[in-house]
Order: structure tokens, then sequence, then C-alpha cells
């Protein structure tokens, strides 16, 4: 691993107002972000990178190399639930086993924005296609984890069938941003494009630092909560995300796609959702706790990715 390129993202400044934010819930300061303001931030960086990530799609067309990315992503949102449902039900509850096992083969889009910011750092291109394929991976993760709660307990989700679960899921305000911002950059014209730069482009990374900043006051809070389920989830939160991202990097290494599109790949395949993902399963789960899956995906996952799997994601690329 590049030691320059560990200490580059620690010290980058959209981290370090994370860690700010972690910082104060652990002091219990009163530093918030009022919830109004968190979720214009949300909806703005949903915005930006789904609009810049359609502007990139409508410049760069269709080829062989964006299909097969955009079919491993489906295929990636598929796996990962299905085989760690069974590794999660071995200690947890059928309805918990499903909300987890959904929540990391779905995705973040925050951590998907932090990878974004280090390659545009670096200097490293990627593709806007990207964009779609973190879109295209929210909802096929949210279906495979209701299938298999139905298969074992049907009184996992008792409410709803599987069609309204994957209406839920794509309606889901989240999802619906990104896909429209995409469609959004694909179809509008480059020079009118301009005319917003400053505001897609421009203050982009300041609005990020911000919202981070409450992901880590939101982050320490919540991971608070769920000591009392022991070592087993702290263990899967902190390994099995970074068992996909590498995966995901030795799939994509045979198909000879660019490295900054392998690193992204990489990236939201060890990810974990804790927007998306709670807001379906508040409908498809209701004896789930999200007490458990979202301080998972958020108290653990996300830090470890931001701080740590980065580098280890990059390094490995250029490795092989």
């Amino acid at each position: 691993m590049n030691h320059e390129i560990l200490i580059s993202n620690l010290t980058n400044p959209t981290l370090l107002f994370f860690l700010l934010g972690v910082l104060a819930a652990t002091v219990k300061s009163d530093l918030s972000i009022p919830e109004s303001t968190s979720k214009f931030l949300s909806l703005y960086l949903l915005f930006s990178i789904g609009f810049k990530g359609g502007q990139e799609l409508s410049h760069s067309g269709i080829n062989t190399e964006i299909a097969i990315t955009l079919l491993l992503a489906v295929v990636f949102a598929c796996a990962i639930p299905f085989y760690t449902f069974y590794i999660l039900k071995r200690k947890l509850s059928v309805s918990d086993a499903g909300a987890i096992a959904a929540t990391y083969g779905s995705v973040s889009a925050v951590t998907f924005i932090a990878g974004s910011a280090f390659l545009e750092v670096t200097g490293i291109p990627f593709g806007g296609h990207m964009v779609a394929a973190m879109a295209l991976m929210e909802a096929p993760a949210i279906i495979i984890g209701v299938m298999l709660m139905r298969r074992y307990d049907k009184e996992a989700s008792n409410k709803g069938g599987l069609g309204h679960i994957f209406k839920e899921s794509f309606t889901n305000g989240s999802v619906l941003m990104i896909l429209g911002s995409l469609v959004i950059g694909i179809v509008a014209d480059t020079k009118q494009a301009e005319g917003i730069r400053p505001f897609t482009t421009d203050i982009f990374k300041g609005f990020l630092a911000v919202f981070l900043l409450e992901m880590g006051i939101l982050a320490a809070n919540r991971f608070k909560a769920f000591k009392n389920y022991g070592w087993f989830v702290t263990l899967f939160a902190l390994i099995i995300p970074p068992i996909n991202g590498c995966i995901s990097i030795l799939i994509t290494h045979f198909f000879h796609i660019e490295p900054g599109n392998r690193f992204l790949l990489a990236i939201l395949a060890a990810s974990a959702s804790y927007i998306a993902v709670p807001a379906a399963m508040r409908l498809a789960a209701p004896k789930a706790d999200p007490g458990l899956y979202i301080p998972m995906a958020l108290g653990i996952t996300f830090p470890f990715n931001i701080t740590i799997g980065i580098p280890i994601y990059w390094g490995l690329i250029q490795y092989i």
C-alpha cells in the first residue's frame, strides 16, 4: 500500500471534518447541523454527482467497457446480499440477517463521493457511467434481501408485495434524485450545463465537508447504540466490506476496465447503505432492528472505507 496515498487521504479536509464530527459527539458538544440543512446537503450531493455523471456519460456514449461495468455492478448487488445473508443467519434472526444483507449489498452515495473526490485530487480519470452503476445497485440488493427473508420467515415482510417493495426502492428520494439527475445530465445541452457549473462543481467539496461533519456526529451517536450486539456484527462490518471490494478488483482486472472505474466499483461493492435501505426496510422488515444495521453501516463500515479502505483498494489496483 502506498504510504503517501494513506497520508493524503487522512489529511483530506473533508475527512478531517468527519473526524471533527466524531469528536464533537464524543465530547458531547452541542455542535449540530439543522435537519433541514442536512436534507438539503444530501439532495445537493446526489444532484451534483448525478448531473455530472450524466454529462460525462453523454460525452462518452455506450461502449463494451461501460456495458460490462454496469452488468458487473448489478451482479455484485445481487451476489453480496445473497452470500452475506447465510453468514449472518448463523448468529442473528432472519429479519436482521436480511436487513443487514440488503444494507451491504446496496451502496453508500457518500462513500462513492469520497472515492470520486480522491480520484479527482490525484488526477485519475473515471467515467460518468459509474454514477449509473451506483444507481443500479440500490434496488437489486433490497429485493434479494426481502426475498431471502420471505424464504426463511414468512412473517418477516408481511406488508406489501415484492412489486411494492421494488417500487419503494426506485421511488425512494435518494434513488430518484440520483437517477433523475443522471438522466437530466444526459439530455441537457452542454453549453447550458456550463451555466450551472459553479453550483454543481465549484462549491461541491465545501458542501461535502459540511455534510461529512454531520455524518461524523451521527456515526458516533449511532455507534454507541449497538454495543450490546457483541463482536460478531462489529467484525462483520469491518471484514466483509474490504473482502467485497477486493473481490471486485480481482474480477474487474480480467475485463480490462480502466483503473479509476475499477476503483469506484470496488468502493461501491465495499460500501453499505444507510439511507435507501433503512427507508425500504421500515416497510419490508418491521421486525428487523434499525439500531443494528444502521450503526453497522454508518458507524463502522463508512468510517473504515473513507479512512483505510480507499488507500487499500487503490493500492491493490496498482499492485496487480
